[in-house]
């Protein structure tokens, strides 16, 4: 059975030419689980001298950018993203072409359905109706305003200012629901009972459906171009656990590999690392060896056999995969695409030279400030390529960063990055689960928050401090059994400034920790753009710590300066009373 019906007809109707669009897209194997199928309806606005082209354009790549968006994007973002794009392009053709803006003006209307969840993006007064069981509700609203008289006009549309407000609904959706998707020209001419009247009577039968609807709105005497769609979700794309299972396990276990041997073009050189979850092997890739010999180190990274029936490690196994071949960054770990080559569960990566950073800080105990920056700055380079993808990778810690003999930075290891379009879609694997270090994990994931780019923040500045300090800067949660006690810990310590440690680090180094290392997210900074400056000269907007009472910027200073205090007072009450 088809995953979703489908129809549309479009008609000029009794205007000389059609202004309206439609169109839509059915997408096969893995694109139609990871984007979803997507519909669009434009009407020109015949005021304007371009209508017809705006409406096409509008449409049209509508439909194509969206398919070109990152899979680890949300429907949200791309389709905002998309939407701005469409609206600055019909503004700026439209002064190229007609030497003024507002003469390529559309409404646009588009539906994704992706997984169990239809999202809708509107602009303007063509609608989109929602039916299920019998019943036709409009999800859309008309963007309409009152002229002089009775007279209304498109108070919204694409193509009119720079800003565009884009309406958005996300409806959960089941088998049997269907969509309709309609301009002026039709819902201004028949009611929704009489709408509803013919769904029943062709629910089955998308196109002709659409084509009846079109004529009856003609025979209701409509003088407006007619174009209507109509979406039949006959069954969800979801798979159980069975089938899931199944496509995890699609290629097989290699074998146990030793230096010699050689797999799908690789001979394994050593072992790099084992553990109950993972092998890891140099290897050296014979194809890449003969064109470039210098690039022909690569590593390994097979499965453990103990896990060969757990779906959920399978999955994320793979997962690393996927999130590596769309991260292109110099400070993050290149994963090789071997699809095509491989017969095996395996993964291939590039081949760091070097040492992890914690290694590194084993190595430089008392680091300069400026060596600090150096690395921060790389690191935040390669955590932004993750954030501008819409992952979060959740796992930053100075084992999972790497530090090649060039003195390049890399983040390794995305096993418990989250992914926010992913998140999507409805599947058997709990991608909410992470396997992070506790020291450097946000408090809000220990209390169940998904994760965000300021969740990954606090874990960068906990890695800064104890660069700095050789400390961690609420000491080791790794004791506490339980999260909850973990989060306790964290809120209820005060923050020590990392000059009490090192007396040659200046003030405003603990100001910008104490911000980025906040138990609170909405405390910490807004844009990770904002530390490599802070770290670098001070922040203006930190001077008002220095009206700050002691004990909320320095804690320890102020307990031992009060014992001291005390002391003193306590050996002069003494002294009196002795003489």
């Amino acid at each position: 059975m088809e995953y979703i019906s489908a129809g549309q007809h479009s008609l000029a109707g009794q205007k000389p030419a059609n202004d309206d669009a439609c169109n839509y897209a059915i997408p096969d194997g893995a694109q139609l689980f990871s984007k979803g199928v997507v519909a669009a309806i434009a009407d020109g606005v015949s005021s304007s001298a371009g209508a017809a082209d705006a409406s096409s354009a509008s449409v049209q790549g509508f439909i194509s950018d969206y398919y070109s968006t990152p899979d680890s994007w949300t429907v949200s973002t791309s389709a905002s993203k998309i939407f701005s794009a469409l609206n600055h392009w019909l503004l700026g053709q439209g002064q190229q072409l007609f030497s003024r803006e507002g003469e390529l003006v559309t409404t646009l209307s588009t539906l994704v359905i992706k997984s169990s969840t239809a999202s809708i993006f509107h602009v303007g007064d063509s609608r989109i109706y929602h039916w299920r069981e019998g019943q036709l509700e409009q999800i859309t609203r008309d963007h309409r305003v009152c002229g002089r008289g009775e007279k209304e006009y498109l108070g919204r549309a694409m193509g009119i200012n720079t800003h565009i407000e884009v309406d958005v609904h996300r409806i959960a959706v089941r088998a049997g629901d269907a969509f309709l998707l309609c301009t002026d020209g039709i819902h201004d001419f028949l009611s929704d009972r009489e709408i509803n009247h013919l769904i029943h009577q062709d629910l089955d039968s998308p196109q002709p459906l659409t084509e009846k609807i079109c004529q009856q709105a003609l025979e209701s005497g409509s003088n407006d171009n007619l174009s209507c769609q109509f979406l039949l979700i006959n069954q969800l794309p979801e798979e159980d656990d069975q089938s899931h299972y199944q496509k995890l396990q699609s290629l097989p276990f290699p074998p146990d590999l030793s230096p010699g041997m050689e797999i799908d073009g690789y001979r394994i050189l050593r072992e790099l690392h084992s553990s109950p979850r993972t092998q890891v092997y140099l290897a050296l890739d014979l194809k890449a060896e003969k064109s470039d010999p210098s690039s022909g180190e690569v590593v390994i990274k097979t499965p453990s056999v103990n896990f060969e029936d757990d779906s959920t490690y399978l999955e994320t196994f793979q997962h690393e995969e996927w999130i590596g071949l769309r991260l292109h960054s110099n400070h993050v770990l290149k994963i090789h695409d071997i699809r095509e080559r491989r017969r095996f569960l395996y993964t291939a990566t590039e081949y760091i030279n070097g040492i992890t950073l914690r290694q590194w800080m084993s190595d430089h105990p008392n680091p300069s400030l400026v060596e600090v920056r150096q690395i921060a700055e790389q690191i935040i380079h390669g955590m932004r390529t993750f954030h501008r993808m819409e992952m979060v990778h959740r796992d930053l810690k100075p084992e999972n960063i790497m530090i090649d003999t060039h003195g390049t930075v890399k983040i390794i290891d995305f096993g418990s990055t989250r992914i926010s379009g992913v998140e999507e879609i409805r599947s058997p694997v709990d991608y909410s689960r992470i396997h992070s270090t506790r020291n450097y994990t946000a408090p809000e994931l220990f209390q169940g928050n998904a994760g965000s780019p300021l969740s990954d923040q606090f874990s960068l500045a906990v890695i800064l401090y104890e660069m700095l300090c050789g400390k961690l800067p609420y000491g080791d949660l790794g004791d506490h059994p339980s999260t909850r006690k973990a989060v306790q810990k964290i809120h209820s310590r005060h923050f020590t400034a990392p000059h009490h440690y090192r007396d040659d680090l200046p003030d405003w180094i603990s100001s910008t920790l104490r911000k980025a290392l906040s138990p609170s997210p909405v405390d910490r900074y807004p844009a990770l753009s904002e530390i490599p400056i802070d770290l670098r000269q001070p922040n203006p907007s930190f001077q008002q710590e220095s009206f700050q009472p002691l004990i909320e910027r320095d804690p320890l200073v102020f307990w031992r300066t009060l014992a001291l205090v005390l002391a003193l007072a306590n050996l002069i009450l003494l002294t009196l009373l002795g003489t």
